[in-house]
């Protein structure tokens, strides 16, 4: 049988932790939770649950994922994020898979919980994410604050049933503070490649952004939630672009204090 390490990095997770360490009794041979410095119970319950505590200060999604990785002692790896669970039959799957690993990588869907309700629709489901892998084929990319595991070279990548149970957001408050909070984020990278921003951004993205997830990706089929989330997630590619926008116009104002300091 395949011994899998199960690796978790948390932020003053008291809330969803537990739950996450639980759900992987019987499939995860360790557990290995890499901290960013909480400030609430997180390391206390990690711990009373057997898991085995690293603390690292947070160096974005990616970074603090690659980190963790070299925490785990074995090669086979199962990633959640703290406020993630595997459901019955997602754990079924990974221990046929403990039976008899015979690919590089492996996928499954998350179901996102939003407010109380599961989200079917709307852009969020199935939302397929590779999650169990060999750590030595591959590294954690893509670009703050989403990222995903790439795999080196020729790759043999195979489905397994069930979901990851993803209790995203307890209010509509949480919603919009993550929005605000990754859009300023997505700002920084966008300028980091150089991207630049026109009018139309600010109309057209967030106008088919809403366009998609409520109508195209079926979010009216999840009521009131579908419509926040479509809605929210609108205003965040709005948000995006001014906030590019904005740091565009700082650094413009800091080169040209600097040319003019210059020039004295």
């Amino acid at each position: 049988m395949t011994p899998i390490s199960a690796v978790i990095i948390t932020f003053n997770e008291e809330r969803n932790i537990g739950r996450c360490i639980d759900s992987l009794t019987g499939v995860a041979d360790e557990i290995v939770v890499l901290d960013s410095n909480s400030t609430d119970r997180t390391r206390e319950i990690c711990e009373e649950k057997g898991a085995r505590v690293k603390t690292h200060p947070f160096a974005g999604y990616i970074e603090q994922k690659n980190l963790a990785l070299k925490e785990s002692s074995y090669p086979h790896v199962l990633s959640l994020d703290a406020d993630e669970a595997l459901d019955e039959n997602l754990k079924k799957s990974i221990l046929q898979v403990k039976e008899n690993w015979n690919a590089d990588a492996y996928t499954m869907n998350r179901l996102t919980n939003f407010c109380g309700k599961w989200i079917r629709h709307t852009g969020w489901y199935p939302d397929r994410k590779l999650r169990l892998f060999d750590k030595r084929r591959g590294k954690w990319a893509g670009r703050n604050p989403h990222d995903r595991y790439e795999i080196e070279g020729k790759q043999t990548i195979q489905h397994l049933d069930g979901d990851i149970l993803h209790y995203s957001f307890y209010t509509i408050d949480q919603h919009i503070d993550t929005v605000n909070k990754f859009s300023a984020i997505k700002a920084q990278v966008m300028l980091e490649k150089g991207r630049k921003v026109h009018f139309w951004n600010y109309f057209i993205n967030p106008g088919f952004k809403f366009f998609r997830d409520f109508f195209l990706k079926l979010g009216f089929l999840d009521g009131f939630f579908g419509y926040v989330i479509a809605r929210n997630s609108a205003h965040g590619v709005f948000l995006k672009y001014a906030k590019l926008r904005d740091l565009h116009r700082k650094n413009a104002s800091v080169e040209t204090g600097n040319s003019n300091h210059a020039g004295r």
